[in-house]
């Protein structure tokens, strides 16, 4: 089964079948109010969850679904939520959506909000039926004013038909829904800095455990989710387990569908609705249009910013968690994007080092330290002046960053583009050490910033 993309003129009954997040989308881009989206099945789920599904059903259901978290970290839903304490007595306790969509090349969560608000508000509802939440948080990046006001237009909206409050459709159950804009931080999408931050606090990762199903925000069980995987959870209440294992292609682990898209001088950059295990090369080829004329494809990167680069024999990798995981490195968040080959990747390297340096919380010494010191490495070599074991130094500190080495994951991400540039790109980098006898003075259009002062 092949998928069209987003903006398709007729969207059908059977479009509703095959895109479950998309097919509700107007043609002209504005957002789905209430009344049009209750008139396109919108709401009918939360209905059946809140008057028919005990939480343990709808737990069990999206368990059985296999859901995975669209974040980019691809934990089972199901799995997290069945993490949350059986204990009745412990009635308090909250449902966060984590919207700080701040990694660089990901735009997916902002249509959704955009153009979908009372999508992601009927996953919540159900959501905090299933956790039994009596309290749920949009955390969202604060840069999306656009997102914010629809979604508290939206919040009223749903308020004010009562599906949202005290009673919800009288089924008994309460659910407050309230919209919060963070400060701007890349860290908060760590679920933990999420919760701090959500508190008042500064905006550094807990140490777990405990976790926050045991105690997350104000002390209390807390479920913490992505807007794409909370947008998943009405088709899959509404259409069953089977419907939404059979939306996948063969061969994928993943089920479901999901919003993958491609960035960089392709002809057609965007996004789209797609089945798990499409290939990379067909979302290259006949999505995005391959290469604009003129630029060849020199690597890519699967879903992010924090994703290990791939080169174009790569794109037969088959696009969900494994597929991608055999070509070695993390399917992230599905938005590609592609480098063409007029980018220096050195040039390139450092400057999403500078961002993830930046952006470090400062919490544990590698990842404080670390990062700045790749960036220092990296415009050395940019400008032709690096020294010799720079390279190996770089490499050093991949390892010293990666997984299980820091405090959160963020230094892990922000090293694996790295520790994959050199890996397939190492003369770009020996280009940049002094006396190899093929180093540059500087690279074209380098200019010093910020970050040179500490240096």
């Amino acid at each position: 089964m092949r998928l069209s993309s987003l903006g398709t003129a007729n969207r059908t009954a059977r479009a509703a079948e095959t895109h479950p997040l998309t097919w509700r989308l107007r043609d002209d881009g504005q957002p789905v109010w209430l009344d049009e989206y209750q008139s396109k099945q919108g709401y009918d789920a939360a209905r059946k969850a809140l008057t028919q599904m005990s939480p343990d059903e709808i737990v069990g259901t999206v368990k059985d679904a296999g859901l995975k978290g669209r974040g980019g970290a691809g934990f089972p839903t199901g799995v997290k939520w069945g993490l949350m304490p059986k204990d009745e007595s412990l009635n308090l306790r909250y449902l966060l959506c984590n919207a700080d969509e701040m990694e660089p090349n990901t735009y997916k969560d902002r249509l959704l909000m955009e153009q979908l608000p009372h999508l992601l508000i009927e996953g919540m509802i159900i959501s905090a039926k299933a956790l039994k939440a009596y309290r749920g948080y949009i955390f969202l990046r604060g840069e999306y004013v656009d997102a914010a006001a629809n979604l508290r237009r939206a919040v009223i909206e749903a308020k004010a038909a009562g599906l949202l409050g005290k009673n919800i459709l009288g089924s008994g159950f309460d659910f407050e829904l309230f919209v919060h804009t963070g400060a701007g931080r890349y860290i908060c999408g760590e679920e933990t800095a999420l919760i701090n931050s959500l508190e008042g606090r500064r905006a550094n990762p807990r140490a777990k455990p405990p976790f926050p199903a045991v105690s997350g925000v104000w002390g209390k069980p807390t479920c913490v989710n992505n807007v794409e995987t909370l947008c998943n959870v009405p088709a899959i209440v509404g259409n069953g387990v089977t419907w939404y294992q059979g939306l996948a292609l063969a061969g994928s682990e993943d089920h479901g569908t999901k919003l993958m898209g491609f960035s960089g001088k392709v002809k057609n950059p965007g996004l789209w609705e797609l089945p798990f295990g499409i290939t990379a090369r067909e979302l290259f080829e006949e999505y995005a249009g391959g290469m604009r004329d003129g630029y060849r494809l020199k690597a890519w990167q699967p879903g992010g910013a924090g994703t290990g680069f791939l080169l174009p024999e790569h794109l037969d990798a088959q696009m969900y968690t494994a597929g991608i995981g055999k070509v070695g490195t993390r399917m992230g968040t599905g938005l590609a994007m592609a480098v063409d080959d007029s980018i220096n990747m050195v040039s390139l390297l450092r400057n999403m080092e500078e961002f993830f340096a930046r952006e470090s919380c400062g919490w544990c010494t590698p990842c404080r330290d670390g990062l700045p010191w790749s960036v220092k490495l990296l415009r050395a070599i940019e400008l032709g002046e690096g020294q010799s074991g720079d390279i190996e130094t770089l490499e050093r500190l991949c390892r010293q960053l990666g997984p299980g080495k820091t405090f959160c994951a963020h230094a892990p991400g922000a090293v694996e583009p790295l520790g994959s540039a050199i890996k397939y790109f190492r003369s770009e980098f020996e280009a940049g050490i002094k006396g190899t006898g093929d180093n540059r003075k500087a690279i074209k259009g380098v200019q010093p910033n910020l970050l040179d002062q500490r240096w």
